[in-house]
């Protein structure tokens, strides 16, 4: 409306004074601007008329550059706006797309943020809690079972579970913030943690010994972290599920890597066994986890070399049935023995656990390191984590 006076306007003036007819100027780009493309161009071509007949006036004769100049000029000037709008229109579509797109992206950040800090807790509380709470309920039936024909070694195990829940007190206060295990607080190194860990494991199960080969080198706390965690794992399910007398924590130190093995003396199992029943349709015994019990024909008997070409120890620290990764798993053939990475048995409300194998391929495969188990029946179990310190 507003563009309809003011063109008005300007016509009576071009009839009065031929002289007004190059305001025509700004009315074509306002009319570009303000109306929709199918009506500026009618105005455009009216205005450069009023344009033309006054410069004729002016002229007081016909000149041909005058009748073709402003025509000219006016398609120029209306395809270049034409132009420069198309292209404004792009960016403005290609800049609501980034917007889209960050918008997304930060979406699917948060979401992958979540899901790492879920998954984080469930390996932490797998990995600290439950094993806590499981040698408590060990310890308090051992206590129920002997406290009226020997107090004083019921009362032990009662003092006993009463320093695991402390531990694991401190340890659940610690992951919650994402901090260092406790036994590694205030710059312990990890040779120093296992064998408090070997000790502490010991005085609640079958006797655990640490063995340190090479010298010890100071190593980021993410891989002493890892490192700590697959041992509890591992030290937890040979005291729950392999039936071992002994175990043995090994920590070789070598100028490109570092492996810990988790030997034990337990019943072991087949390997090859539990793949295949890991492999069964749905509704089989389980699945496995992604356990591999080496590479090559004799996969999944004891090993007298470890990954990197350093001397093993036999044995076993394989998974338990409660998908952890330490030693004794069920006897081959177990109806209840699903191997490791399996449910385990039924003493979960959901009648098994199954983190422990998962949890502890996840955290070595942040750092690029490798986790093998290798066992055979009777033979016990090793459990062997590397992590590349190249790399890191």
């Amino acid at each position: 409306m507003v563009v309809a006076v003011l063109v008005t306007v300007w016509a009576v003036l071009v009839l009065l004074a031929p002289s007004f007819a190059w305001c025509a100027v700004p009315f074509v780009y306002t009319g570009l601007r303000t109306l929709p493309v199918r009506a500026a161009l009618p105005l455009v071509a009216l205005l450069t008329v009023f344009v033309v007949v006054a410069q004729l006036r002016l002229a007081g004769g016909f000149d041909p550059g005058t009748v073709l100049a402003p025509p000219a000029v006016a398609a120029i000037a209306t395809a270049m706006f034409l132009h420069m709008e198309r292209q404004a229109a792009r960016q403005r579509s290609l800049i609501a797309d980034l917007l889209r797109t960050r918008r997304e992206l930060a979406a699917t950040e948060r979401r992958e943020g979540t899901l790492a800090e879920r998954q984080r807790l469930s390996m932490e509380i797998h990995d600290t809690l439950a094993q806590g709470l499981s040698s408590q309920r060990m310890l308090l039936q051992a206590a129920d079972r002997t406290w009226d024909l020997d107090p004083a070694t019921a009362r032990g195990h009662v003092r006993r579970a009463a320093e695991i829940a402390a531990h694991n007190l401190a340890e659940a206060r610690r992951f919650v913030h994402d901090l260092a295990p406790a036994d590694l607080a205030g710059g312990v190194p990890l040779h120093t943690a296992l064998a408090e860990l070997a000790e502490r494991e010991g005085r609640a199960g079958p006797a655990v010994r640490f063995r340190l080969d090479g010298t010890p080198q100071p190593l980021p706390d993410r891989v002493q972290s890892a490192l700590l965690r697959v041992a509890q794992g591992a030290l937890a399910n040979v005291r729950e599920h392999s039936g071992a007398t002994t175990a043995v924590l090994t920590l070789t130190c070598l100028d490109d890597q570092v492996v810990l093995d988790i030997t034990d003396d337990g019943r072991g199992f087949d390997p090859d066994a539990v793949a295949a029943r890991a492999t069964a349709p749905p509704g089989g015994t389980g699945t496995l986890g992604g356990l591999r019990g080496g590479d090559g024909p004799d996969a999944g008997r004891t090993a007298g070399v470890r990954p990197g070409g350093a001397p093993g120890s036999g044995g076993a620290a394989g998974d338990a049935p409660d998908g952890g990764s330490a030693a004794g798993s069920r006897a081959a053939g177990s109806p209840t023995g699903d191997g490791p990475g399996d449910g385990g048995p039924p003493d979960g409300p959901a009648g098994g656990r199954g983190h422990g194998l998962p949890a502890m391929r996840a955290r070595l495969a942040q750092l690029g390191g490798t986790l093998t188990v290798e066992s055979a029946p009777g033979e016990g179990t090793v459990l062997s984590a590397a992590v590349p310190l190249t790399s890191l």
